[in-house]
């Protein structure tokens, strides 16, 4: 008999919620190209708007400022390749906005991080201005929320230093839907993206979120759909999951708070039992689902693997680099020291967590967290 699962990853991926796979059935059975005007092409393009209007009502966004892509990944990627000749980056930022800042051509502004997981803003005032005067191509990145550490950063911050000096704001705001409050007109950014599967939508769908009146070339050309933004037939069963997932989530109440006593709970725990383990960024404000927890002298991959057999699922690191678990770029863009780095595991609460998890959890961390573990 298999071993009964307790998933705790959810910042990787959110199990779906039932809406949104009632809404994806729908669409499937639904025929027609969202593109054509007759009945049946109507039909399935009143499927698209529905989500759109469901994922703006979440983001505070108008519903003309919504663009669906495949995913964060394709969403961070066209913001950078717009055309920037300066981009401030933070070593913390997840690699799809690292990786196509640094392809893209453009000065990239180092945002350094400090050890509790904030960003300086204070130390790119001036690069970012001067950029800015000389081109008035400059962009400022900077994600809500950490997807490792769960450190909620500066962003309103940013948005006011951005509009001091003139540069445009972009916002990875993957972690940030159900885990804190989010307003796109109330923020101020030029560009938020968000993804689906991080909110109990599908994967393989996410939306970028483009201010009225911002202009951003396509990055996928050949087709007039999303206003001429992005080319190409519209995943519409995964949109429409996208959008029940939204509307679910908007209406849900107290899941941070419940999050929050969760999590607490855990990291009491693993105090209790291992008072060597340090909780990365415990003094920071965090998404109350997330926390990082290193022990020091053991290999980070070691007791992802272990809490595994033992049934649990966490992660180390981003998922998006399974395969390549070893020392954490976003600890290391903190300045933490190695056994730090090297030794730290991400737990992510859901909406599905509840207390019988956490104490699945920490009866696995009291068996697999002693000399056994094999240091990296």
């Amino acid at each position: 008999m298999s071993k009964q699962r307790t998933y705790l990853d959810n910042n990787a991926s959110t199990p779906l919620r039932p809406e949104a796979r009632a809404a994806m059935i729908e669409a499937l059975d639904t025929m027609g190209n969202p593109s054509s005007v007759h009945a049946e092409g109507r039909a399935v393009r009143g499927l698209i708007e529905r989500a759109r209007e469901n994922v703006a009502n979440l983001m505070g966004a108008r519903a003309s400022e919504v663009v669906f892509t495949s995913g964060a990944t394709e969403a961070n990627n066209t913001v950078m390749a717009a055309g920037w000749d300066a981009i401030c980056v933070a070593g913390i930022e997840h690699d799809s906005v690292l990786a196509p800042a640094r392809a893209s051509g453009a000065t990239i502004i180092d945002l350094p991080a400090r050890a509790d997981g904030l960003v300086d803003l204070t130390a790119v005032a001036q690069p970012l201005a001067e950029a800015a005067a000389g081109s008035g191509r400059a962009l400022l990145s900077l994600m809500v929320a950490n997807n490792e550490t769960g450190v909620i950063e500066p962003v309103s911050d940013a948005v006011a230093l951005a509009r001091e000096v003139g540069a445009a704001v972009h916002v990875d705001a993957v972690q940030g839907p159900g885990r804190l409050p989010l307003d796109f007109a109330a923020l101020g950014a030029d560009f938020v993206v968000v993804s689906a599967h991080k909110l109990g939508g599908p994967r393989g769908v996410g939306a970028l979120v483009i201010r009225d009146g911002v202009s951003l070339p396509a990055f996928i050309k050949g087709g007039g759909q999303e206003r001429r933004r992005r080319g190409g037939t519209e995943n519409v069963a995964a949109i429409a999951g996208f959008g029940a997932a939204a509307a679910a989530l908007a209406a849900e109440t107290g899941a941070i708070e419940r999050a929050g006593a969760l999590r607490a709970e855990l990291e009491a725990g693993v105090r209790r039992m291992t008072p060597e383990a340090v909780i990365v960024a415990q003094d920071s404000a965090r998404i109350t689902n997330t926390s990082c927890i290193a022990l020091p002298g053991k290999a980070a991959e070691t007791l992802v693997i272990r809490l595994d057999l033992e049934g649990i699922a966490v992660s180390a690191g981003a998922a998006c680099s399974s395969g390549k678990v070893g020392s954490s770029h976003v600890l290391e863009a903190m300045g933490l020291p190695p056994e730090i780095t090297r030794s730290a595991i991400r737990v992510s609460l859901g909406p599905q967590t509840r207390e019988a998890d956490i104490a699945a959890f920490l009866a696995a961390w009291q068996k697999v967290a002693g000399p056994a573990v094999i240091a990296a």
